[in-house]
């Protein structure tokens, strides 16, 4: 499976780590929300515009307002 997702600008807590809510969709068209705490590139690449990329910021959709039970551990 595949995903293409964009980051928003909500930040919730799991598990007591901050996680950036990014929202997108499967390449069948399937909506989905990923929390993500840790992102990172290979020490070797020059990080300059994933980084720049990396403040760019969507509004998140009604959709993930709340975390839904099932996720949390």
């Amino acid at each position: 499976m595949r995903c293409t997702i964009y980051s928003t600008t909500k930040i919730v807590r799991l598990n007591g780590l901050p996680a950036r809510i990014w929202e997108g969709k499967t390449d069948s068209g399937i909506p989905c929300h990923v929390y993500i705490t840790r992102i990172a590139v290979d020490r070797h690449q020059d990080a300059a515009e994933f980084d720049r990329e990396l403040e760019e910021h969507r509004t998140p959709s009604p959709e993930i307002d709340a975390i839904p039970l099932r996720l949390i551990i």
